[in-house]
């Protein structure tokens, strides 16, 4: 349901920048999956240059952190070189062009709400009132919940810990080896 949701939304920004159609078309019958842990959305380009949801294998991948999507959204330039990327490199290049310029234009959409003026005073107080501060408070909030609360998401400093025990693993497994060649060269 969250796909469908998803692809909706988006359509709804590119229709919304009519200019992406045409720089999305040459890519048309592609396919690219967002992975947004713990949700994976999986687009394809249609011929029109509009997403359509889809189970096609990717021809490219992004990986965001949760983290990242506050940044992303107050549109972070060093946060995209945060997403963990693969695939098709022009198609990459093409998304993260995309998402750079692509805006919503929330007063169009409310103004059919509460009429043009309304919605436009709305827009104004809000990107007066440093929304972003907002994000960033809920992004670190949600990225607490998934590491303490309902752990999703590891903390850097047992993913660290794991390493290090792998590494204390494989070297001593290293060891024992050596140890049995050399009891097995005894015999």
């Amino acid at each position: 349901m969250y796909t469908r949701f998803c692809a909706s939304a988006l359509n709804h920004l590119l229709a919304q920048n009519s200019w992406a159609y045409e720089r999305l078309i040459r890519f048309s019958g592609k396919t690219v999956r967002f992975d947004i842990a713990p949700f994976s959305l999986s687009c394809t380009v249609m011929p029109d240059g509009s997403v359509s949801t889809t189970d096609h294998t990717a021809d490219a991948i992004c990986v965001i952190s949760p983290s990242l999507l506050p940044r992303l959204a107050l549109n972070d330039a060093l946060a995209l070189a945060d997403i963990k990327s693969s695939g098709d490199a022009a198609l990459l290049a093409e998304i993260f062009y995309l998402s750079k310029y692509l805006r919503w234009d929330a007063a169009e959409d409310l103004s059919r709400i509460t009429g043009d003026i309304t919605a436009e005073r709305i827009v104004q107080t809000v990107q007066n009132q440093r929304i972003g501060t907002s994000l960033v408070n809920l992004a670190q909030a949600t990225a607490e919940y998934w590491t303490e609360e309902h752990p999703l998401i590891a903390k850097p400093e047992q993913i660290n810990t794991f390493i290090q025990q792998v590494d204390t693993l494989k070297d001593d497994l290293a060891r024992l080896k050596l140890r049995v060649m050399r009891l097995s060269n005894k015999d």
